[in-house]
Parts: C-alpha cells; structure tokens; sequence
C-alpha cells in the first residue's frame, strides 16, 4: 500500500482522535506550568484537569489511534488483494473465452475444409464416372452394362452375363433366329441376349438405347428381365 493512501485514510477517519491527542497533551503543558502560589481555586482547577489527563490516560488514547491505524491498514491491504483477485479471474475469464473462440473457429475451419474436400472428391468421382470410357467389344458391352445395373439395382455378374451372351448368340449383337416360334409370331429373338421385341420393351433401361440391336441396351434389358423372372442372369443356364 502507497504512502499517499495511508495519509489519506488517516486524515478521514482518525482527524478528531489525533486533534484530541494534541489538545491534550498542549492542556497537560499549560496546567503543570501554573504558579504554586495561585488561588485556590486555579489549583483545584488545575489539578483536576491534571486528573483528567493523566499521561497514563494519555498512553491509552495513543494506543487507540495507533490500533485504529493498524486496522485502517489492514482493511486498505484487504481491499487492494480483493482488487487484484478480481482482477485476475477477470482476465482468466478473457484468457478462456478468448480460447473458447479460437477453438470454435478452427473447428469451424476444419469442418469447412473437409467439406470442400469431400465435395472435391464427389466431383472427381462423378467426373471419373462421366468420362469412363469402354472398349467397343464384348468385353466393354459387358462392364459398361454391369456399371448400369449397379446404379439401377439390377443383379449381375461379368461371368453370369458372359456365359449367357455366348450361348445365345455367340457374342454376335446383330444375331436374330428367324426360324423359332417366336420368329413364327413375328417377334423374333435379337440381339446379344436373343431379347423378343415385346419382353425388350417391357423390360428397357432408361439411359439406354431403344434398340434391341443396340449391345448395351440388349444385355441391362435381358438382365433386368431375368432378374424378374429369375433373381439374377446368373441363375439362367438355358433358354428363357
């Protein structure tokens, strides 16, 4: 605590204790300095002030003022600490709240990021997925119909439409039967899976072509036939 404090407080609270300090002690001078051979009643006077402020009376007074001090001192440190401990946790308080907010915004930053991320990694795949070319053979008929039955939910494997294709029509897409009851109908097979006109409607892919020529069209149609009428093109080994 500052010097400037202590002479602060003392003025305030303590100016009548040490005003009657000094009074008192100017009133034991004047009365020990009066002539022996005044009036009596001068002495009386005189030796009952003398009474009244003994210098053990005095000694107590001094004590008072100087315990008054004492407490004023401590009550001054007790508020300077109280001060300082408030603030303190204030400034704690700031240092959390300011940590707080910086951890929010990196996770912001984070989130924001692995969002980008993962929208860059959808658009490269959708790209991927746009641009993936096929080889114009059976081999790229084939897995570019599986890629469209997976998106279209119809089962299916490379081998189960293989196995089928070769045996209908020996990998031809412009093979047709011209001579079964079919062909008699009018409706004849055509095509990689030997698909009739009527079932090839029914049963035609949108995003595919129109044709029962058209190798792609041929085998998602034919499979999505077969997996109606069979759970799979795989679970077909012989004419359907």
């Amino acid at each position: 605590m500052s010097k400037k404090s202590h002479s602060r407080a003392l003025t305030k609270r303590h100016k009548v204790a040490i005003a009657g300090v000094a009074a008192l002690g100017a009133a034991a001078l004047a009365f020990s300095a009066v002539p022996s051979n005044a009036e009596s009643t001068t002495s009386e006077a005189a030796s009952s002030a003398a009474v009244a402020y003994s210098s053990e009376q005095l000694k107590d007074l001094r004590s008072d003022v100087t315990e008054q001090l004492a407490d004023t001192s401590l009550q001054s440190q007790a508020a300077e600490a109280a001060a300082e401990k408030k603030a303190a946790a204030e400034a704690a308080a700031k240092k959390k709240a300011a940590a707080e907010a910086a951890a929010k915004k990196k996770a912001a930053a984070e989130r924001a990021a692995k969002a980008a991320a993962n929208r860059s990694a959808q658009r490269a795949k959708v790209k991927a997925a746009a641009t993936k070319t096929y080889a114009n053979n059976l081999d790229g008929w084939i897995k570019k119909s599986l890629d469209i039955m997976k998106s279209k939910g119809i089962p299916g494997t490379y081998n189960g439409l293989y196995r089928n294709i070769m045996r209908e029509s020996s990998g031809n897409p412009d093979a047709i039967n011209n001579w079964d009851v079919n062909a008699i109908n009018g409706t004849p097979s055509i095509g990689l899976l030997q698909i009739i006109k009527p079932t090839f409607d029914a049963y035609h892919v949108s995003g595919t072509a129109f044709s029962q020529y058209d190798p792609v069209a041929n085998i998602v149609a034919s499979a999505n036939y077969a997996a109606d009428k069979y759970g799979s093109i795989d679970n077909v080994n012989g004419a359907y």
